[in-house]
C-alpha cells in the first residue's frame, strides 16, 4: 500500500532516507539565496498543496507498481488539493546508485519506469491526445489524466534545477497549467521570470529543448528528462503505441 502525505503529517512517520529526501527537497525549494526557478513549484509548497510520495528502488519492478499505484490515487484526488498542486515521489537510491550512474544511465532508468508504469494502467489513453509522442500535442497520460513530468537524479551537476541526492519525479497535472497559462499576460511575466532565474541558477545554458506545450515545434516527452550538456535522444523510448 503506498501513502500520499501532505507536509504537516509528513516527517512524523518517515524512515531514515524518507526524511532525508524531504528535508533535501525543503531546502533546495526554499533556499534564500540559490532560489529554486519554478516560482508556482514554490508557491504550492509554501501553500501545502502538493503531495508527497515514496518508492523502491527505480531498478525495481516494485517500484513500478507503487508509482501507478500513487498516481491513480493523487489523480483520483488532485482537483481538491489546490490550483499549484503536483505529486512529488522520491526514489529509495541507494549509495552504489547515487554514485555509479552517470545522466544517461538514469535517464534510460526513467523511461523503462515510465513504459513499465504505462503498462499497468487500466484506462484507454486519454482520447484528445495524440498516442504519437511525435506530435506537439503528445503528453504522459494515465488513468485519464494528462501530466507533465520533471526528474532529477544525483548525477545532474551543470544543470543544478535537474540535480537532487535521490531518484525524484515531479509531476504536474495538465490543469494546473492550463490555469496558469489561463492569464497569457500573467502566464508570460512569468516565464521569462523564470526563465531568468533557470539562467541564474544552473551552470549552463537552458536546454535547447524547453520550450512551452503548444509550440509546433515543441515536445514534452524531451523536457521529461533533461542531460546536463545540450543533447537529447533522437526518438522517444516511450513504446505504449510501438507496433511489433
Amino acid at each position: 500500500m503506498v501513502i500520499l502525505y501532505d507536509q504537516d503529517i509528513l516527517l512524523a512517520s518517515l524512515d531514515k532516507w524518507q526524511q532525508d529526501a524531504f528535508l533535501a527537497f525543503d531546502e533546495k525549494i526554499t533556499h534564500k539565496t540559490l532560489k529554486f526557478p519554478c516560482i508556482p513549484a514554490y508557491q504550492g509548497y509554501k501553500l501545502n498543496h502538493m503531495r508527497f510520495g515514496f518508492a523502491s528502488d527505480p531498478r525495481k519492478e516494485k517500484a513500478s507498481f507503487e508509482l501507478a499505484e500513487l498516481l491513480k490515487t493523487y489523480g483520483e484526488a488532485s482537483r481538491e488539493m489546490g490550483i499549484y498542486t503536483a505529486l512529488i515521489i522520491f526514489f529509495e537510491t541507494p549509495l552504489k546508485l547515487q554514485s555509479n550512474y552517470t545522466v544517461n544511465d538514469f535517464e534510460q532508468l526513467f523511461w523503462g519506469l515510465l513504459n513499465r508504469v504505462s503498462t499497468l494502467d487500466e484506462e484507454e489513453w486519454v482520447e484528445t491526445i495524440s498516442p504519437d509522442p511525435n506530435d506537439p500535442t503528445w503528453e504522459f497520460c494515465y488513468n485519464n489524466e494528462r501530466y507533465f513530468i520533471y526528474c532529477a537524479t544525483p548525477a545532474h551537476e551543470k544543470r543544478k534545477s535537474r540535480h537532487f541526492p535521490y531518484f525524484m519525479l515531479a509531476i504536474t497535472p495538465r490543469w494546473v497549467l492550463d490555469e496558469f497559462s489561463s492569464s497569457i499576460a500573467k502566464a508570460n511575466k512569468m516565464k521569462k521570470i523564470i526563465r531568468a532565474r533557470l539562467e541564474e541558477y544552473d551552470n549552463a545554458p537552458p536546454h535547447p529543448d524547453l520550450k512551452w506545450y503548444g509550440q509546433n515545434d515543441n515536445f514534452e516527452w524531451k523536457q521529461y528528462y533533461l542531460r546536463d550538456d545540450d543533447t537529447s535522444l533522437p526518438s522517444c523510448p516511450f513504446r505504449k503505441f510501438w507496433k511489433n
